[in-house]
């Protein structure tokens, strides 16, 4: 099996630098396609035999997904009078439903245990991002709906994937599940009031129908989700074994879908696009990591709040674009995002692992020259 995963890195590499060659010499970005996604496909299946790249391999996928749906957007837009489009909600639907069934009272425990550093975390998350969001929105002059999907994506919760991400950095991960699961609750107020307020001037937002919309996307979902998880307990065991890789393959069908409806606008703003994801996001772990420091808060919590502003809830933002009816607009801003969020997150808190790894490493040969010496 070994010489299966090293056949199929190679082979990664080897497209890859094909689809260089061809960029450089003249084939046009939409000839290495094939390249591009059959490069990606074999990194992340190789990579299962790779330490890091084994951690990255959903940012991998993701990244395949959003090469597909860009490279080959036709054959994912509409079947007859059905467009895919129609997929997206039920699919966020799935993953909220999910997180419901990992999901209990316990969770909610840290709002007694922690509530500084709950309520901090929480302040930070909708004022840090919804404002660098609006910033950049004008900052860049993206056109109303591009700029209105850069704010979308400041303004709703932290994703799922900062519980995942909080446990890696060694950070605190009560208040990382307590952090996600009240910023998921009050999102359908939050979010619809804060685009109101700030993407108001490019979009036309109904506030009362955007929060029944994020409640019927979130709310229920989770409550149900919380139901089976209380009254259901054998089945929640063999659910939470499957349905964690369904919620996974949901994120990559819409990846592949929200890129097939605005790979035009992709083409022309794209790389604007992802510039504008690359500082949002960091500016959101930095400043988010700092609240938490100004605040007196230990390094744990520090790192837990700096992951829970700067990851967001990608897949969330998509269905509320959809429910505008501008997924192809509003909703670039959370395709071009969810990469850059799962690898800058996950790069960040890897270092901050090796760096507990190091120090510790220090300590013990401290310890060691210390003994020797008496």
């Amino acid at each position: 099996m070994g010489k299966a995963y090293k056949f199929l890195l190679i082979s990664s590499a080897i497209l890859g630098l094909l689809a260089i060659g061809m960029l450089i010499f003249g084939g046009g970005l939409l000839a290495t396609g094939p390249f591009i996604v059959g490069s990606l496909i074999c990194l992340a299946i190789g990579g299962r035999n790779v330490s890091i790249l084994n951690q990255m391999s959903f940012t991998i996928w993701v990244m395949a997904a959003v090469s597909v749906g860009f490279f080959y957007p036709q054959y994912f837009q509409k079947i007859g009078d059905f467009k895919f489009t129609g997929f997206i909600v039920p699919l966020i639907q799935l993953i909220m439903f999910t997180m419901g069934t990992e999901m209990s009272l316990k969770d909610f425990e840290g709002v007694i245990k922690t509530p500084k550093a709950v309520l901090i975390g929480l302040v930070s998350h909708f004022t840090i991002m919804p404002l660098v969001g609006f910033t950049l929105a004008k900052s860049f002059g993206f056109p109303p709906e591009i700029a209105a999907g850069v704010i979308l994506m400041g303004s709703v919760p932290s994703g799922v994937t900062s519980n995942v991400l909080a446990f890696i950095a060694k950070a605190n991960m009560p208040l990382s599940v307590t952090i996600a699961a009240i910023s998921t609750l009050v999102a359908p107020f939050m979010t619809p009031l804060l685009m109101k307020l700030l993407a108001g001037q490019y979009v036309a937002i109904d506030l009362q129908a955007m929060m029944l919309h994020v409640a019927e996307i979130i709310i229920l979902p989770i409550i149900l989700g919380l139901l089976v998880n209380r009254f259901l307990i054998n089945g929640v065991k063999r659910l939470q074994t499957m349905l964690p890789k369904i919620s996974m393959l949901g994120v990559l069908m819409m990846m592949i879908v929200i890129v097939s409806s605005g790979r035009d606008s992709l083409l022309e703003i794209g790389p604007l696009l992802f510039l504008s994801a690359m500082i949002h996001h960091t500016i959101g772990y930095l400043l988010g990591y700092w609240s938490g420091r100004f605040m007196g808060l230990d390094e744990a919590s520090c790192r837990t709040i700096s992951l829970e502003v700067g990851m967001q809830n990608g897949g969330l933002a998509s269905g509320i674009a959809l429910q505008m009816g501008k997924i192809a607009t509003v909703g670039l801003a959370s395709v071009i995002a969810v990469p850059w969020m799962t690898i800058s997150g996950s790069m960040l808190s890897n270092w901050w692992r090796k760096k507990d790894n190091e120090n510790k490493e220090l300590l013990i040969l401290n310890e060691n020259k210390s003994t020797e010496s008496i």
